[in-house]
């Protein structure tokens, strides 16, 4: 399951992500409504966890151009407005469900839970590309049949580029995904772990399936 969490609040922003990674959910996480359509543009996601206000672009004005634009993701609402009019207007608005802060960690997770089967088995764990085929549940990774062995860390990368398939991600972006924000920067670790990668999914395969876009960042796709 693939979570897209948007919370202007730094620290509350790395707690979430941490706590629904360590509950077995990829996530990606923003700061803000327009950082989070740039998101949406370029992945599909099995829920939102949405803060209300936000700079740049609040949570209502984001769930109004997602579902203006045929959007169905499930929205859970994060908010310290508790009062039965703003629950009423953010029910209204579209969201599937409606948490107050402070709120419980495990009441999240069950509401997760909940909107995600709502959803029906759309997900899938198994994804394709080319001869490449990785199954983010078993952690099995192939290509033509032959099983691929990568650390924890080049299976997370892996598993990001593959749901990504197709999107140029970013060093920052990626940077931001697979250390949640407790990654300093200043170094070229990602480059590093995409090296890493390329080794094992494209050093003994004729046709490529990483690749640089200069002065961008790195995609997963099959080019012919």
């Amino acid at each position: 399951m693939r979570i897209l969490v948007v919370e202007d609040e730094q620290d509350l922003n790395r707690i979430l992500a941490k706590t629904l990674t360590a509950e077995g959910y990829s996530v990606d996480a923003c700061f803000d409504g327009v950082e989070a359509l740039d998101y949406l543009e370029g992945a599909e996601y099995d829920a939102i966890v949405l803060d209300v206000m936000m700079p740049r672009m609040d949570g209502f004005s984001l769930l109004a151009q997602m579902r203006e634009s045929g959007s169905e993701t499930p929205v859970i609402f994060l908010t310290a407005k508790d009062s039965v009019p703003d629950r009423v207007r953010g029910l209204d608005a579209g969201a599937d469900d409606y948490l107050v802060k402070p709120f419980s960690f495990d009441e999240l997770l069950a509401r997760l839970r909940v909107v995600t089967r709502k959803r029906g088995g759309s997900a899938t764990n198994v994804f394709t590309v080319a001869d490449l085929t990785v199954d983010t549940a078993s952690h099995h990774v192939t290509r033509g049949g032959r099983t691929i062995a990568l650390s924890a860390k080049e299976f997370a990368l892996l598993e990001y580029m593959i749901r990504n398939r197709g999107v140029v991600l970013s060093r920052e972006r990626i940077e931001n995904h697979l250390w949640n924000y407790d990654y300093s920067g200043g170094s070229n670790v990602v480059d590093v772990y995409v090296s890493y990668l390329r080794r094992k999914i494209d050093a003994d395969y004729p046709t490529k399936l990483i690749h640089t876009v200069w002065g961008v960042g790195w995609v997963l796709r099959e080019e012919v």
